[in-house]
Formats: C-alpha cells, structure tokens, sequence
C-alpha cells in the first residue's frame, strides 16, 4: 500500500514523520515485583497488584487497596514512583499478560507485587499520563502476546517487553492525545455513574411499586393477598430424549436457564439457544408455552424471570405461568423479580434446590385488584428500564468511540491539533 505523504514505514506499520519507532528497553528498564508470604499482605504498605494494574490504566493512590508489612531494604528496592509503569507478567491467558498501568500520583512508602513488572522511565521522552494510553493499541499488544512463553500459565518479562517497538510522537503531541482520550474517559466515568443511579433508583421504585408502599394517583382500592395458582396457570417443562436425533432441532423454541441469565437483566426472550421439534415436544414432558408467559427457573437458580416473546417450550428446571385476563404479565414479571428470596427460602432444608409446582399454587403475593393499575405501575417500571438501556447503549458506543480514537491517536493515523489550536478530537477520530 502507498504511504500518506508525511508518513513513513517501520517496523509496526506507518507512522507520521515526526514520530519514532522505539524499543522499549530504550525507554525503560524493568525489574520484577515483590514476593513474601501471605501472612505478611493485608496490612502495612501500599502495594501495587495484579488487578490494580489489570483494571485502571492511570494508577491513583487513593485506589491502591493492597497492603503489605516490607522491610526498609523491600522498600527501596521495589519502590514505586510517580511515572513508573507496570505490567501485568503472568495469567492463565496470553491475552491478560503485558497489560499496562502508568502511576500518576506522587508517591511514598508503595510498593509492587510479584505478579507485575515495573518500567522505569530512563528519560523523559514519555508523558505521564499518555504513557497510561500509548501501550493499548493493537499493533504493542500484538507484539507482547508473540513474545510471550506459556508453560502452565502465560507469561512475560523485561527481556522480551524491551525488544517491543512503541510509536512514540512528540512530547506536545503526546500531551494533545492523552488529554483527548481523558475527556473521552471522563465521559465513560460519568455514564457509568449515572447508569449506577438510575439502576438504584430503578430498584428502590420497584420495591415500593410492586408492594404498594407508594400508590401512583388515581388507584385507592386495597391490595389483595393472592395465590400464584389464583394468577393464572402454571406449567412445567421437560427435555426430550437426547439420544433420539428427531426430537431435537426441530425449529420449537426450548429454554434452559442459561437462556435466561444470559439476558443480564434484560425482561424479553425473543430466542433460544436450542430447539426440539413437534416429535420431540410430544414425546416429552415439555408443555408449549404461549408467548406472554412469564419463565420463571425453579431448579438450582431459582425466581429468574424473563417474558417470551414467543410460544416456546423449556426443561424442568422452569415453572411458567401463563396470567389470566385479570392480570398483567409486566407487573407479575417485576413483582416476582422481588420474590427470589421467599421462593428460595421454600427449598429450605433440601440437598437439591426446587420449587415444585404444588408450592408455587401455594405461594401467596400482594396484589392490586385492578389490571389498570398493575399496567401502569409495570409501564412506570418499564419506562425507567428503557432510559437505563438507553444510557447503557450511549455508554457501549462512548466506549467503542474511545477504542477507534485510541487506535486512530496512538499510530498517527489521525492527528491532532498542538500549540493551542482547537480542534473537536471526536469528530476526527470518528472520521
């Protein structure tokens, strides 16, 4: 492929000019991490670990959580200093080792463990903080899963991350991409946070909705207390003998409860990860449930709950209802989201958790008389999730956004603005 003009080929692809392609052993020196016994972690001085490294990029004292009781000769060789970066050296997975972290703070008295490596910069050719950035993009990564060994558990080291080339751009340029990328964080951070509000406000109105401790305007009459059997009808499910081909893959919809946990909070089932066919559905146990049915687990995990959006058949680790004209599917699937500890507590006693379908018939829960209200307090509850999944969704395509600039930033294929020119860096990362 032809080269941009103002672009050169190295090593790790093309890179602007201006840019260098450095080994790292020219820019750092390494050396590994503390070892002692467990008996002396948990309290003492700060330790960097694995997961510290694992989890932020930009290392901030205040987070450092790990503690350990060090010598005054442990101190000083595996001090850590603001600048200083760190990686991970050992995993079960190639894809886990070399993961960096830069320290950002100014530090005293820390340490790091044996399960990283320190880079101690030689020069000041790296920025501090584009240094918590510039060892995420492809091309390095690919270099240190290559050069990593893998006996029992992955592994790297100073020798082989040293022979590792880096795009290195100017200083100022440097300076321009990290803060660019810190905006882009800040705005992950702040979804983030909302998403955990809304999630707690979402919870705490479900609790009083569903319990009728706050009436929504307009309903007065009293709650009732009512049998899961008084709801609608209960069925249970069934597998199909394995052994006969014809009864599976069929093209019927057959729910296990891995096709529920697998939903993450989401309320519809619109698919299944296996089928039986209409054979194998009358061959088993297996009752066809119509769509608008709340799938309820009853065996191991009990009380997840999702609404299929289509007739589907599921194992016998499920207790299905199928609510009558008087009630709302919406509102039984967000009530019976708060009850999975009253079902488990049902199973108390037993080696094997179930509930079984005499118990749920039994099963008692408070309830609106009036539809009308069960549909609007199911339709406030339903509202407040889709604003959380909107937020979720803006947060996935924030961080993907983030991944594009990263790789656009990092190897000079887009760049940016330097020396106090102003410039929308998302939208030319985005271009």
């Amino acid at each position: 492929m032809e080269l941009r003009p103002g672009y050169k080929q190295t090593e790790i692809g093309p890179i602007p000019e201006d840019w260098d392609a450095v080994p790292l052993g020219d820019l750092f020196t390494f050396k590994n991490g503390l070892n002692k016994a467990k008996k002396y972690f948990g309290y003492g001085t700060p330790i960097v670990n694995y997961m510290d490294v694992f989890r932020q990029p930009g290392l901030r004292l205040d987070r450092i959580e790990g503690r350990v009781d060090v010598s005054k000769s442990e101190l000083e060789a595996f001090e850590v200093r603001k600048g200083d970066v760190f990686f991970t050296r050992t995993s079960e997975t190639v894809e886990e080792i070399g993961v960096a972290a830069a320290m950002l703070d100014p530090t005293k008295d820390t340490v790091f463990s044996g399960f990283v490596l320190r880079a101690r910069p030689t020069d000041d050719r790296l920025d501090d903080l584009f240094k918590a950035y510039c060892f995420s993009p492809r091309y390095f990564r690919r270099q240190v899963v290559a050069r990593a060994t893998y006996t029992t558990r992955a592994l790297t080291n100073g020798r082989s991350l040293s022979a590792a080339i880096l795009a290195l751009p100017p200083v100022e340029e440097q300076r321009a991409i990290a803060h660019a990328l810190l905006d882009i964080d800040a705005s992950i951070a702040n979804l983030a946070g909302l998403i955990v509000k809304k999630r707690d406000l979402r919870t705490g109105a479900t609790q009083r909705l569903v319990t009728g401790k706050t009436r929504l305007p307009g309903y007065t009459d009293n709650w009732e207390v009512k049998r899961i059997g008084e709801l609608g009808e209960i069925r249970s499910g069934g597998t199909p003998a394995t052994s006969e081909r014809s009864f599976w893959d069929g093209g019927v919809p057959w729910c296990t409860p891995t096709d529920i946990t697998a939903l993450t909070g989401a309320k519809h089932l619109e698919r299944t990860a296996r089928t039986i066919s209409e054979l194998g559905l009358k061959a088993s146990s297996a009752e066809l449930i119509p769509s608008a049915s709340l799938i309820m687990t009853s065996r191991a995990t009990i009380g997840e709950c999702a609404i299929n959006t289509l007739p589907m058949t599921t194992n016998q680790g499920f207790k299905n209802i199928i609510p009558n004209d008087e009630n709302d599917v919406q509102f039984l699937y967000f009530l019976m989201k708060t009850q999975k500890r009253r079902l488990t507590a049902l199973c108390a006693g037993s080696t094997f958790l179930e509930i079984g379908k005499k118990q749920l018939d039994l099963f008692d829960v408070l309830m609106p008389p009036d539809k009308d209200e069960q549909e609007a307090i199911a339709s406030v509850l339903s509202d407040m999730d889709a604003e959380i999944a909107a937020l979720e969704a803006r947060l996935e395509k924030t961080r993907a956004l983030k991944q594009g600039m990263m790789q656009a930033l990092l190897t000079g294929r887009v760049r940016l603005p330097v020396k106090g020119e102003t410039l929308d860096t998302l939208e030319v990362a985005h271009a």
